[in-house]
């Protein structure tokens, strides 16, 4: 699930929520929605583990 790959990922980098849902969709309540049961389509569910997957990379680049 969605939602589980993103408590890890905030738990690993102490990424706060809001701040999360900003950078990975533009939507500062995205964890809390998805908390809440909010059933995300596939382009948002790409678009959240792509940022994961290259918040890494993104921030030693910088």
């Amino acid at each position: 699930m969605l939602i589980r790959k993103i408590e890890k990922f905030i738990e690993n980098t102490g990424m706060p929520v809001t701040k999360f849902g900003r950078l990975a969709a533009h939507d500062p309540r995205l964890v809390g929605d998805l908390r809440n049961g909010r059933e995300p389509r596939s382009a948002m569910v790409q678009r959240v583990e792509h940022f994961m997957n290259t918040f890494g990379a993104n921030v030693h680049a910088a």
